[in-house]
């Protein structure tokens, strides 16, 4: 039989020259051959907010799926892991063992007739012709038969779980530019956010001006009333804290997207709920209309950014 032989795409991870992002889909197959087996090993990997593999092997073989689960978990930290074995037994290949019992049933019916005249003894070529006395022996009863073939499976699931690894390696390669682009694209608005928001206090004090005319026909307590009013619409207008922690966001998505940290899809997904959460406050102070636009845009970038996150491990 061939050796075990695996089909895959993208760069390798075994040569340290690992990628920093993984996604979570992808599909690799292994093929492999032992004595008188041959079989067929698919890896298949989707999205996961954890890590759960199923197997599926040929009957007499049920210890591979442990041995299935504890690979892939040496290998993956987040995603749907399903793996099928399909294999088959050549016909005929196996040895062949003599049913001793079936065979002392023939020859104590032979021998009854035989001593009584009517049959001569029987052969042994004839014992051994009668039905059920020789028998092919199947090596998936067969311990000692069967550890060999065990092995070389589970030596051609661990390289269909290596070729799914750098299928999602692939994966994750093509997903880090889009995700950096988002998040540039988060840093330019912030920084237009900035620039708008430090043309507020004239926009503010020609507001206050306003509400000031429209209070003066009641002075009484006017005073009072105009510093509220300030402290109320300065604290509504000022996002420079907000600003301030988006900036650190992006700097933080950074270093994730730059990382080999394992499932980082984790840390990503955490961070853009505090993306959108600053930038649903950047909305709700927003004195301007300019602001609010910069405001929804940023939104859709973050929600496009969350969408792509969902896919990486």
């Amino acid at each position: 039989m061939s050796p075990t032989t695996a089909r895959s795409s993208g760069p390798s991870w075994r040569d340290g020259s690992r990628l920093a992002l993984s996604g979570m889909t992808g599909f690799a197959r292994a093929d492999g051959g032992q004595g008188a087996w041959t079989w067929a090993v698919e890896a298949r990997s989707v999205n996961g907010r954890g890590l759960e593999t199923r197997f599926r092997g040929p009957p007499g073989f049920d210890s591979l799926e442990r041995i299935a689960r504890e690979a892939s978990q040496g290998r993956f930290q987040r995603g749907q892991i399903g793996l099928t074995l399909q294999a088959k037994r050549v016909e005929g290949a196996g040895a062949i063992r003599v049913n001793t019992e079936q065979l002392e049933r023939y020859l104590d019916l032979a021998n009854s007739y035989a001593a009584k005249g009517r049959a001569a003894p029987p052969s042994i070529e004839a014992l051994l012709g009668l039905r059920g006395v020789l028998e092919a022996s199947d090596d998936a009863d067969d311990a000692e038969a069967k550890a060999p073939v065990e092995a070389a499976m589970a030596a051609s699931i661990a390289q269909a779980l290596d070729a799914l690894k750098v299928s999602r390696l692939a994966e994750g390669a093509a997903l880090l530019p889009v995700l950096s682009g988002l998040i540039d694209k988060v840093e330019g608005l912030t920084a237009s956010a900035e620039t708008e928001a430090a043309g507020l206090p004239a926009a503010l004090k020609e507001r206050f001006e306003k509400r000031m005319s429209e209070l003066l026909a009641d002075r009484a307590g006017l005073e009072e009333r105009i510093v509220q009013e300030a402290a109320v619409m300065a604290a509504k207008a000022d996002v420079r804290e907000e600003l301030d922690r988006l900036a650190s966001h992006v700097a933080a998505a950074r270093t994730l997207l730059a990382g080999a940290e394992p499932a980082n899809g984790r840390r990503l997904d955490f961070l853009t709920q505090e993306f959108m959460r600053e930038a649903n406050t950047l909305c709700s102070k927003s004195a301007t209309t300019a602001l609010t636009a910069i405001g929804l845009e940023l939104k859709a970038t973050i929600d496009q950014f969350r969408e792509q996150v969902q896919n990486v491990e």
